[in-house]
């Protein structure tokens, strides 16, 4: 291990009328150094993850973490992004500038404000993270690739419509315990399995509650090396991030695999030298309920075909012997682009720290997250651990 979280800080998702991306940005900068107890003349440098696509009239947007404060000024600090999965790779780019000893002290911030635009422009900017010389004309944007993602599923396999319902249940039962979360309501499977005015299909068989929420949100994590993480209060190691990039066109690829999601888990285990097993709990990115379906084959937890069994026998569920998205995930908590990633890592670390309120998975020791952009392309896994 290399690095640890020894901060964070996270703001409600959903539609923050009043707020603008810079003071997302300044609001969870400022809230994660005064968590971590360092003051940003420490900070050694500033990850920005920013997808924009369009989203905020605003680009170049790495500088604004400089308005939370003047000490900032003159740091280091670049946006980085990678689709969905931007999050992540801003906290992955903090981790390596620790590991060249580039760094000492990072602060990564996520952020996305997706609101403020009409519904059909956010499903242009979304689709602009598919392959758009061969999937730009899928009707539905990124919902219908994930639609036709699940009809291919449900061609192959059967009919997985149960699975999906219960999926969706799980998160949204799960959304109710967690104060960031966007949807804290308990659907209940009758009203995530039936098709109906409040919840109509979307694309292919996915209904509206298969489809995660577009939000507004911010979170942010000081990462330290591991001898300047034993002097704080508290640290959540990294015992393995692994990064794993596919082809973004699906035609190249057999998107019922999630090959990426698959090789991203493998090589973090081995890395962490442990076994799913092992893990206390996993968040991973269920943007639409067929998502998490494939990530539960992808992972290991069964075989290609078999994913429905592990949610109907209840192996996912909080009180499960694998917890997955405690916290309710993208589907309860939402998913602005940007900061869903740093979102992930700041709740695993609250699990671990015990200080995760009503989403506490009791005695949790290890966890697992899986963020993804585009259609299974970008995966990013980390598997973190309280050392203090």
């Amino acid at each position: 291990m290399t690095a640890c979280i020894v901060g964070w800080a996270h703001t409600p998702f959903g539609r923050l009328d009043g707020e603008t991306v810079e003071s997302l940005i300044v609001r969870v900068a400022n809230e994660a150094l005064a968590d971590a107890g360092i003051e940003a003349k420490e900070v050694d440098e500033i990850v920005l993850g920013h997808f924009n696509a369009g989203f905020s009239p605003q680009d170049f947007t790495a500088s604004l973490v400089l308005q939370a404060s003047p000490d900032f000024r003159f740091k280091r600090a670049t946006r980085v992004e990678n689709a969905c999965a931007t999050g992540s790779a801003a906290v992955h780019q903090g981790l390596k500038a620790i590991e060249a000893r580039a760094a000492r002290i990072v602060l990564v911030v996520g952020v996305e404000q997706m609101t403020t635009i009409p519904g059909p422009e956010i499903g242009r900017n979304l689709l602009k993270a598919s392959y758009v010389r061969e999937e730009a004309n899928i009707e539905g944007g990124f919902a219908g690739i994930f639609g036709t993602i699940a009809g291919q599923y449900f061609q192959k396999y059967g009919d997985q419509s149960d699975a999906l319902a219960l999926i969706a249940a799980k998160n949204h039962r799960n959304g109710v315990d967690n104060p960031f979360a966007q949807m804290r309501k308990d659907l209940g499977y009758e009203f995530c399995r039936t098709a109906s005015d409040k919840n109509p299909y979307v694309a292919g068989p996915l209904k509206r509650t298969d489809c995660s929420l577009v939000s507004d949100g911010a979170a942010a994590l000081v990462l330290t090396d591991v001898e300047t993480a034993l002097k704080r209060e508290k640290a959540v190691a990294f015992r393995a991030a692994q990064h794993v990039q596919d082809f973004l066109p699906m035609s190249k690829r057999d998107i019922l695999k999630f090959e990426g999601c698959a090789l991203a888990w493998k090589r973090a285990l081995a890395e962490a030298g442990v076994s799913l097993r092992d893990l206390s709990l996993v968040e991973t990115h269920d943007c639409f309920t067929i998502a998490e379906l494939i990530e539960y084959e992808a992972m290991g937890l069964a075989p290609e075909g078999e994913g429905a069994r592990v949610i109907k026998d209840g192996l996912t569920a909080k009180d499960g012997p694998l917890p997955v998205n405690p916290s309710g995930g993208l589907k309860a908590k939402g998913h602005p682009i940007g900061a869903t990633g740093v979102s992930m890592h700041a709740l695993a670390a609250m699990q671990l720290t015990e200080t995760a309120g009503g989403m506490q998975v009791k005695g949790a020791k290890l966890a697992g997250l899986f963020n993804m952009g585009g259609a299974a392309v970008a995966n990013y896994v980390s598997i973190l651990e309280r050392i203090r």
